[in-house]
């Protein structure tokens, strides 16, 4: 089976904008009440990748994670 990653679609050829009121709306822990916590596997590079997105973007990359998920989801719709 072919494997297929999120960032090889055609959705994301255009570079993700994120807005500052759907960056603050993402840094709120009171964002769509209490958020339940996850856990998910990344290799090291990729987390070194987000990192580095983050701190170009002046932001905790947690924050950036949940910001690329709800872009997804938005996309996805």
């Amino acid at each position: 089976m072919k494997k297929s990653y999120a960032k090889s679609l055609k959705e994301y050829d255009k570079p993700s904008i994120f807005e500052a009121e759907k960056i603050l709306e993402a840094m709120k822990r009171a964002y769509k009440g209490r958020k339940v916590p996850t856990s998910i596997a990344l290799d090291p590079q990729t987390v070194k990748e987000l990192k580095a997105v983050a701190k170009e973007k002046h932001l905790p990359y947690q924050v950036l994670m949940r910001l690329f998920i709800l872009d997804g989801l938005t996309r996805a719709h």
